[in-house]
């Protein structure tokens, strides 16, 4: 597991917008702690060791410009990506379970994969793909920014802010949000096993 809370003191508030834009725009950044990234960066800054208002801006930007990125990537040579082999940093079957939730859930997917590891790397690139309207991308994109980007990292800061010692419990409330964030992704992965069994009967 990341030491979280060094790295983020390590690369500050710069380092935490590369992993957020990494993770976010580049099919190689899914494997990045985004979730407890952002929990623990908003509850540095409720000690004072991250500026709120600056590390708030910089993960907008981020999270926004990093999905841009992943849908025009998408848009350009995205169908390269369904016939690409399997290697160290790239596995097609996130790229098929990306797809398969972008058809069931359509535009508001991009909001919805904001929520959900892995899948929120490789939505945007189906969405490219797919040709989705540029002005309906930016919507969600912008407001699924602002709701995990914004949301995660505020309820770090006010739960640093407002319940004493709670440097006591950050290990073991990020560890939660690392298991907690990957109940949907291995749901979405047991119904799509479960479905393709059925095929096979």
């Amino acid at each position: 597991m990341f030491d979280i809370v060094h790295l983020i003191e390590i690369g500050g508030i710069v380092g935490v917008t590369a992993i957020v834009f990494a993770e976010c725009g580049l099919f190689f950044g899914f494997f990045l702690p985004g979730d407890s990234l952002l929990f623990t960066a908003g509850f540095l800054a409720s000690q004072g060791i991250l500026d709120l208002p600056v590390l708030l801006a910089s993960l907008l930007v981020a999270a926004i410009l990093g999905e841009a990125v992943g849908y025009a990537f998408g848009r350009k040579i995205g169908p390269i990506l369904f016939t690409k082999e399997r290697s160290r940093f790239f596995n097609p079957a996130h790229v098929t379970r990306a797809h398969d939730f972008f058809l069931r859930h359509g535009n508001k997917a991009i909001f919805l994969a904001r929520f959900l590891p892995i899948v929120r790397t490789f939505v945007p690139l189906v969405a490219g793909v797919a040709q989705m309207p540029v002005r309906a991308f930016a919507i969600y994109n912008v407001l699924g920014a602002l709701a995990w980007a914004g949301g995660v990292t505020l309820i770090g800061y006010f739960l640093g802010a407002s319940v004493p010692n709670a440097e006591h419990y950050l290990y073991p409330i990020i560890i939660g949000i690392i298991v907690v964030s990957f109940i949907p992704p291995a749901l979405e992965w047991r119904k799509m096993r479960n479905k393709q069994l059925d095929e096979v009967i």
